[in-house]
């Protein structure tokens, strides 16, 4: 079609002559079961709703756009919106064979550009995905994880400078001067709401409110593409950042992965934006766990090397000493006690250093003394896994370890935390060939687990009673904890509300 192809058919805006039959498109039509005219009065009737009305398309466009022809947006994302809806799960313009008029195909994974106009677009895209899908009650999702390099090289790039744009773009003063639309007070309201859904998380688990996240990131997203002054609209991306992570962290909760990693990833693109170094070391900090809880250690250890590098002079003492934790989990992954050691060690005696009343981010708030110990418990808890159930690190863990119990059992905010430490404390008199014990820690969790949504707690506790059935059959407490499971927590599957 080349220039030939109008904008209201939907048409190429590209010059290209020799065309190949999109064989993704054409695969997910024809298992969609639809036919030409229907998929064309589905894409007229989205457009309509999106008040795209000068989009018009037939039985022909769509022939031509399964011959290999490349539509103008809008009608790639009414496409992956359309065809999400039909399968239930995240179906991207990439994997139609699509390309989008903002980005190319090799951008549909982690590896996205960094700059503030894309980075925006892909929030308000993807997290419009994600409450089209939860709206319609999906849980599925055809995105996949990155791991290792993969992963690890984009993320790298959190810390290169980006060029001026060409021409220089609106000067800043300029930008600076600029009249907001948003008012100080407003501005302030949407600071204080993600601290208040950050609570509700603590206190309910990530099923809950995720939705509820969700939508206000998408909502700020459209705050972020109206003209802003720069102060403005770098608080606009802090706010937008800590939403996506906090929208990641749910989604892991849950159990949705994939979405949880694209979450986090794009929260460190705008934490960038923010130009809030600490932040996105918090990000990193969280992709960290992501794949600590997903058996992949190296690649914690080198996020959690990128957070405290990039955020070695400004970060404060609290987000230090929780990165100094991570790194210690990292490394009881990978089997390195002196390692895990001297990064338990750099933990506490940084986290002396916190100040009391210190200004600091809500987001670090939650890394208390009680956090503290449940990390380096966990660590050593962890390097008794790794070396064969050892007695010795168990032993190590357990002071530290019901030190957390004890705080958590104190903090009525935190009780998905509280849950998770008393499974740990569990785990711990298991591995010290205590079963009566553990037994008892985990019926003191279940009450917990059923007030907070999070798949997490909810396979921590199914693990820990699987373990010490397999261990411990004869044990009458283990047999009866065994029932009552079932019959207080009968598996479910995640809401991604």
């Amino acid at each position: 079609m080349g220039g030939n192809g109008t904008a209201d058919s939907g048409g190429a805006g590209g010059g290209e002559t020799a065309k190949r039959p999109n064989a993704q498109l054409s695969s997910w039509f024809v298992r969609s079961g639809w036919s030409k005219g229907e998929l064309a009065r589905q894409v007229n009737r989205r457009a309509r709703q999106m008040g795209a009305h000068h989009i018009s398309t037939d039985t022909s466009r769509v022939r031509r756009w399964l011959d290999g022809e490349q539509p103008r947006e809008p009608i790639p994302r009414i496409l992956s919106e359309l065809f999400s809806e039909r399968f239930g799960c995240v179906v991207g313009v990439e994997e139609l064979g699509l390309r989008s008029a903002h980005r190319s195909p090799s951008v549909s994974g982690v590896d996205l550009p960094w700059a503030g106009p894309q980075t925006v677009s892909l929030i308000s895209e993807f997290s419009r995905s994600d409450l089209m899908l939860a709206r319609r009650g999906f849980l599925g999702t055809s995105l996949t994880l990155a791991a290792g390099p993969t992963l690890i090289e984009p993320m790298q790039r959190w810390l290169v400078p980006v060029p001026a744009a060409p021409g220089g773009g609106e000067p800043h003063q300029d930008r600076a001067k600029r009249p907001s639309r948003l008012s100080g007070p407003e501005l302030e309201l949407l600071e204080s709401t993600t601290a208040m859904f950050r609570q509700w998380d603590a206190q309910c688990g990530g099923g809950l409110r995720r939705k509820a996240v969700v939508g206000q990131l998408h909502e700020v997203t459209d705050l972020l593409q109206e003209p802003q002054p720069a102060d403005a609209a770098r608080r606009l991306f802090r706010v937008a950042a800590e939403l996506a992570e906090l929208a990641g962290w749910m989604s892991y909760d849950i159990g949705l992965q994939p979405t949880a990693q694209k979450y986090f990833v794009l929260a460190l693109h705008a934490a960038k934006e923010a130009g809030d170094r600490p932040l996105g070391s918090y990000v990193l900090s969280s992709m960290s766990r992501q794949m600590i809880h997903l058996g992949r250690p190296d690649d914690a250890l080198e996020l959690i090397h990128l957070a405290q590098y990039g955020s070695r002079e400004t970060a404060t003492a609290r987000t230090q000493a929780m990165l100094y934790a991570m790194e210690a989990r990292a490394y009881a992954g990978m089997g390195q006690p002196s390692k895990v050691k001297r990064a338990v060690r750099m933990a506490e005696d940084t986290f002396s250093d916190v100040l009391p009343g210190e200004p600091e981010p809500d987001w670090i708030r939650f890394f208390s003394e009680a956090e503290l110990n449940a990390e380096n418990a966990h660590s050593y808890r962890d390097l008794a896994y790794v070396a064969g159930r050892s007695p010795t690190y168990a032993s190590l863990a357990e002071p530290v370890m019901a030190r957390a119990v004890e705080l958590f059992g104190k903090d009525p905010e935190h009780q998905r935390s509280y849950a998770l430490n008393l499974i740990g404390m569990a785990t711990v008199h298991l591995l010290q060939k205590e079963p009566e014990r553990g037994a008892a820690l985990v019926q003191q969790a279940i009450p917990f687990a059923q007030k907070v949504r999070s798949e997490r707690v909810n396979t921590r506790l199914r693990k820990t009673v699987d373990t010490a059935l397999r261990e411990f059959e004869d044990v009458a407490e283990v047999v009866r904890l065994s029932d009552e499971l079932c019959r207080q927590l009968p598996e479910t599957a995640a809401e991604a509300v």
